[in-house]
C-alpha cells in the first residue's frame, strides 16, 4: 500500500549507512523504519536539509530523483544554510555569501560580467524564496500566480568597479523598494567578504506582465500588500534623473546580425534571459578592444521581450564623448583613428541596441550603453615557484 511523505529531513543526527553515489542510485534510498534517509558524510559539507513535497511512495518503497524537492516555504524564513543566506537589514533586505567559480570567469581568472548579472538574478530570487511569498513561478508572489502575473525589467543599471578573482568569496546584498504606483525597484551590493572592499552596486525597474496577454499590468491590491512590508528607501545607484539613451539606426559602426536564440536561452517565463542580451550585445565590440578594456557601467533599456524564433540583430555604434588613451579618459576628444587597429586609442563608451526584423517593421528588444575603462592585470593568487 502506498505512503504518504510530507517531509524528509537531513542531518548529521539521523542514523543511516553512509550513501556511495558510486554505488547506489539517489532514486533507489528505500523508506524503512525510523530511518528517513541516508546522507553522504564528508568533512567540510554543509549540512543538507531537504524536504520533499508530499507525494505518495511507490509500492516497492523507494523514492524516485524526481520527487525529491526541497518545498517553497510558505513562511518567512531567516537562514538558509544550504544557500549560505540570511535575512538582514531589520528583516526585510537579504545577504547572500557565495565564491567565484572557475566557470564564472573569463581569461583574466576575474568574474565575467555576465557571472555577475546571473549572481544578481538568483540572489533576487533566493530573497523571495526567503520571504515566504514565492510561489511556482519564476520569482512570481502568491497573489500574482492567482492573477497570471510574472515579473519583467524595464530597466537596470550596473556598476562595476572592481572584478572579483577565482576563488574569491564574496557578499551579495540585495532589497526591493517601490517604482511609482505599478513598479518595483531592486537594487544589489556586491563587496568582498574579507574586507568589504565593494566590488559593484546595481538597480533595476520591475513591473508586471499578463503571461497569456503579454500585456503590461496594474499591481493589484493583493500584490501590492504582499510585498509593500519589504520596501525599503535605500538606493544602491543614486539615479536623480535617469540617462535616456539615443535610439540607433541601420547605419551602426558595427553590426552583428542573424542571431538565433537557443532552447538554452529560454528561461522559466519562456522568452530570452536577460543575460543572454548582454551577450549579444558586447559580441558586436570588436574583439582588441574587448581584450585590453573591462566594462564600467552598463545601463539597459528593455521594450519588449524576444521569444525562441525571433531573429535578432545586435548594432552598436562608438559614441564621441571621449576616449581611452594610454589607460587615461580624455574628454571631448575627436574620434580619429579609433577603430583602426590601435589598442592606444578607443571610444570609452558605445550605444547598442538588440532588435527583430520582420517583413514588415523592426522591433526593439533593448537598448544599451556601455562605458569601460583599461583591464588592469589582477592575478588571484601567487604561483609556487619550482
Amino acid at each position: 500500500m502506498a505512503a504518504s511523505l510530507s517531509y524528509v529531513a537531513c542531518h548529521s543526527m539521523i542514523s543511516g549507512s553512509v550513501h556511495d553515489p558510486d554505488k547506489k542510485k539517489l532514486s533507489n534510498i528505500k523508506i524503512s523504519g525510523k530511518s528517513s534517509m541516508s546522507m553522504t558524510k564528508k568533512a567540510g559539507l554543509l549540512r543538507h536539509v531537504v524536504a520533499v513535497a508530499t507525494t505518495s511512495v511507490a509500492e516497492n518503497g523507494s523514492i524516485t530523483l524526481d520527487q525529491i524537492r526541497q518545498n517553497i516555504p510558505t513562511e518567512k524564513q531567516f537562514v538558509d544554510e544550504y544557500r549560505q543566506g540570511l535575512i538582514v537589514e531589520e528583516g526585510v533586505g537579504y545577504r547572500q555569501t557565495v565564491v567565484i567559480r572557475s566557470y564564472e570567469v573569463g581569461p583574466d581568472k576575474t568574474a565575467t560580467l555576465e557571472s555577475i548579472l546571473n549572481l544578481l538574478q538568483e540572489t533576487a530570487l533566493n530573497h523571495v524564496w526567503m520571504s515566504g511569498l514565492l510561489g511556482d513561478g519564476f520569482g512570481a508572489t502568491h497573489g500574482m500566480m492567482r492573477n497570471n502575473l510574472i515579473w519583467v525589467v524595464s530597466r537596470m543599471q550596473v556598476q562595476v568597479d572592481h572584478y572579483p578573482v577565482w576563488g574569491e568569496v564574496i557578499e551579495i546584498d540585495t532589497w526591493v523598494g517601490a517604482s511609482g504606483k505599478n513598479g518595483m525597484k531592486r537594487d544589489w551590493q556586491l563587496r568582498s567578504h574579507t574586507t568589504g572592499r565593494v566590488f559593484a552596486r546595481a538597480t533595476s525597474t520591475w513591473v508586471m506582465m499578463n503571461q497569456q496577454t503579454r500585456r503590461l499590468s496594474k499591481m493589484p491590491d493583493e500584490v501590492r500588500a504582499e510585498i509593500s512590508p519589504w520596501f525599503i528607501k535605500k538606493q544602491a545607484i543614486e539615479e536623480d534623473s535617469p540617462e535616456k539613451i539615443a535610439k540607433l539606426d541601420n547605419n551602426a559602426k558595427y553590426e552583428n546580425l542573424n542571431l538565433r536564440p537557443k532552447r538554452s536561452d529560454l528561461d522559466m517565463n519562456l522568452h530570452v534571459n536577460n543575460v543572454k542580451y548582454v551577450q549579444w550585445m558586447l559580441e558586436a565590440i570588436p574583439d582588441q578592444f574587448l581584450e585590453n578594456h573591462q566594462l564600467s557601467n552598463i545601463i539597459l533599456e528593455y521594450r519588449r521581450e524576444c521569444g525562441s524564433s525571433d531573429i535578432v540583430q545586435s548594432l552598436c555604434e562608438p559614441q564621441d564623448n571621449g576616449i581611452l588613451k594610454e589607460g587615461l579618459q580624455e574628454k571631448n576628444v575627436g574620434l580619429c583613428n579609433i577603430g583602426s587597429g590601435s589598442l592606444n586609442e578607443w571610444p570609452s563608451s558605445y550605444t547598442h541596441i538588440l532588435q527583430t526584423k520582420g517583413e514588415k517593421k523592426i522591433d526593439e528588444i533593448v537598448r544599451g550603453k556601455t562605458t569601460w575603462k583599461k583591464k588592469t592585470s589582477t592575478v588571484p593568487f601567487s604561483m609556487p615557484v619550482n
